[in-house]
């Protein structure tokens, strides 16, 4: 099934959007290497399975491409790059533990194959291991960042359980979880780069309200992709949000628009889980009559254009460009 609201538009590679800071993202490569090697030969067996395959590298890009707007010549980029990654990567161990998650990126989960004590261990050992090198860098105003970042996206998670299965959930309490769970540590890394490279007030509050812009952006796109996206590009199975209690932006804008035609079919439907591909079936047509993924998807890019208004305030440089190309790309990607 395809998504009318994506246009005829040649998606941006990230190859392409990287090729200017390849050598830094192969530093932060090296550099997580080194931070999650281990003598213990179970717990670096671990690591390497957690790190073999790579994700996006999102968080670290905006680090490196945010530092590099202000021409910042120091190497703690590559340090706090990495850091960012080791909290994402965390925080998806203990996320795929609370919604039970048994595959991501196309491969099982840690708390799948290794059990879930296990795997709270190791998210806590990379939490751990990550502040630990955030104290010794000795950037406190960036410690603090990372700090108050964490605790908003443990609240956003537990806010997101609390209110599973929530068929009240309003778009407003939707917008504040991902907030919280997701954009922050988008801004957080392009609030990073700023500090290190010494911006201006002014400046780092454009790069942080970029990054959280680009953050809602790329979660609402990753809940549209739970329904329509192709479950061998996304790496897990399609419906894994509402299989998981999880209400995302497209069930909820279906459930509450023009006069509530869908409401009682879909909530009855969603109850049965896990769903079947009937049901499946059922619910996205429902979706579909109610525009809820054009809808869905029309707020995203109301995020990235509000945020690609953001850069044009910020010198102009190709990592400027970059940066609004890694827009496009979280707007228009279908993985």
């Amino acid at each position: 099934m395809v998504l009318k609201a994506y246009p005829p538009k040649e998606i941006p590679e990230l190859a392409d959007i990287y090729r200017e800071i390849n050598y830094d993202l192969e530093a932060v490569e090296d550099f997580l290497k080194e931070i999650t090697s281990s003598s213990n030969p179970f717990l670096a067996e671990i690591n390497r399975y957690l790190f073999k395959k790579k994700g996006k590298r999102l968080r670290p890009a905006l680090v490196i491409l945010s530092t590099k707007l202000f021409d910042y010549n120091g190497q703690d980029h590559i340090l706090m790059a990495s850091l960012v990654e080791c909290i994402h990567t965390a925080s998806l161990i203990h996320d795929d533990i609370i919604d039970n998650s048994r595959i991501r990126r196309g491969q099982s989960t840690v708390h799948a194959r290794w059990g879930t004590n296990l795997s709270v261990l190791l998210g806590d050992h990379l939490y751990i291991q990550a502040i630990n090198l955030l104290l010794e860098s000795g950037h406190d105003e960036i410690i603090r960042l990372l700090s108050r970042t964490v605790s908003q996206m443990i609240e956003g998670e537990i806010n997101e359980f609390i209110k599973s299965g929530n068929f009240d959930l309003t778009e407003g309490e939707y917008l504040e979880i991902i907030r919280k769970k997701t954009a922050s540590l988008f801004g957080a890394s392009c609030s990073i780069g700023g500090l290190l490279a010494r911006a201006g007030q002014e400046e780092l509050n454009q790069l942080e309200n970029f990054g959280l812009c680009l953050g809602l952006a790329f979660q609402i796109i990753d809940d549209i992709l739970d329904y329509l996206g192709d479950e061998k590009k996304l790496g897990k199975p399609t419906f894994s949000d509402l299989n998981e209690g999880r209400i995302t932006l497209p069930i909820i804008h279906s459930l509450n628009c023009n006069g509530h035609p869908f409401r009682e079919k879909i909530i009855d439907l969603a109850r049965n889980r896990p769903l079947g591909d009937k049901e499946k079936q059922a619910i996205l047509q429902f979706l579909q009559e109610s525009d809820s993924f054009t809808y869905s998807f029309n707020l995203a890019k109301e995020f990235v254009l509000r945020g690609q208004e953001l850069l044009t305030k910020l010198p102009f440089s190709s990592y400027r460009q970059s940066l609004e190309s890694l827009a496009n790309y979280i707007l228009y990607r279908h993985h």
